[in-house]
């Protein structure tokens, strides 16, 4: 019998896109003029493939189908949007246009280019943990990805419950070096520290938790919002690492004022798609000595002269962060490699 052959997650892809319109075949209803009420102003909720949950300017809800002419749309996406005279599975309007955004945070995606995750947002809380594992490097890739766009960045060590004090020390002293260069770093845990430092910082904000799978970003949104009764996940005792429960980027609502957006967690941010010389300035304590080395071309790791390594040298630059730096230009050239030798490696 001849063996099987094995589809490659471009033809997965294309067979579950397939799949999934044929499922919402009968969904995506399109309106005639005369069935559409008059234009409305809505923000995204959350997006689900073709169809969005848009909150109207009284707090209602409404799922609606997009207009092709709609591109690109993502939780908390203001937009233009006109209800129907009717539902049609479940579907009740229809989303017509979508504001200029403020600011948008974005990923790399292999298959589909850069990828909008969200929009409109004011704060970006990185969440980390001791568990599955505490990540400078991802804590790394967040604030360049932030300092790229121009969002501010909170960091949270979450689960600090489990600290020991010989480990609380050790974790103080790696975190202090963010504070040092003027990052706001505090601490949670799911007996509630630091949850009113977190609250105060977040108020009036747009919000959005990221972070690695199993972190705890969405136990401490129920413990900020206990309403909302959100599914918690936990780790994977085959492989160590976080389990997928947020599926979707969803916005909720404070009482006392300000939005938290909740995404899903993902097991590595990339910067691939960003500029060697655009990684480096996002490295704020860098700042000041780019532009001073030897060589106009200096690659910033053996080059004679180069200003960011006798920085460090001078302890001018956290040695820590200038290794997470180096990390990240290997991991870049390590994916645009296998990228270039097979396209269906990711």
């Amino acid at each position: 019998m001849a063996k099987k052959k094995k589809l490659s997650k471009n033809q997965v892809r294309r067979v579950q896109s397939n799949h999934n319109k044929r499922l919402n075949k009968n969904e995506n209803k399109q309106w005639d003029e005369s069935e559409l009420g008059p234009q409305l102003q809505g923000v995204v909720i959350s997006r689900f493939g073709q169809h969005a949950d848009i909150e109207d300017e009284n707090g209602n809800i409404e799922r609606c189908n997009l207009r092709r002419a709609v591109k690109s749309l993502v939780t908390g996406d203001k937009v233009v949007w006109r209800a129907g005279n009717d539902t049609y599975h479940g579907i009740s309007g229809v989303v017509e246009a979508v504001h200029p955004r403020t600011t948008v945070l974005t990923r790399p995606d292999y298959y589909d280019g850069i990828k909008p995750i969200a929009a409109n947002i004011d704060h970006i809380i990185i969440v980390s943990s001791i568990a599955p594992e505490f990540s400078r490097n991802i804590i790394d890739r967040y604030l360049v990805a932030c300092e790229d766009i121009g969002i501010t960045p909170i960091i949270v060590l979450n689960k600090s419950d489990l600290l020991d004090d010989e480990s609380r020390e050790l974790i103080d002293n790696e975190l202090q070096s963010y504070r040092d260069i003027g990052y706001n770093v505090l601490y949670s845990s799911k007996h509630g520290d630091g949850l009113d430092s977190l609250k105060a910082v977040m108020k009036d904000k747009i919000n959005i938790f990221v972070g690695q799978s199993g972190v705890g970003k969405t136990s401490l949104l129920n413990m900020l919002l206990p309403e909302v009764d959100a599914l918690e996940g936990e780790i994977s005792e085959g492989s160590g690492l976080g389990k997928h429960t947020t599926t979707t980027a969803r916005l909720y609502h404070f009482p006392e004022g300000g939005d938290l957006i909740d995404s899903p967690g993902i097991r590595e941010f990339s910067l691939w798609h960003l500029a060697a010389e655009r990684i480096a300035s996002g490295f704020i304590e860098f700042r000041d000595h780019l532009g001073e080395c030897r060589f106009r071309d200096c690659k910033h790791k053996k080059d004679p002269g180069c200003a960011l390594v006798a920085a460090v040298e001078e302890n001018k630059i956290d040695e820590a962060r200038y290794r997470s730096f180096l990390r990240i230009l290997e991991t870049m050239d390590d994916a645009k490699n296998a990228r270039h030798r097979d396209p269906n490696t990711y």
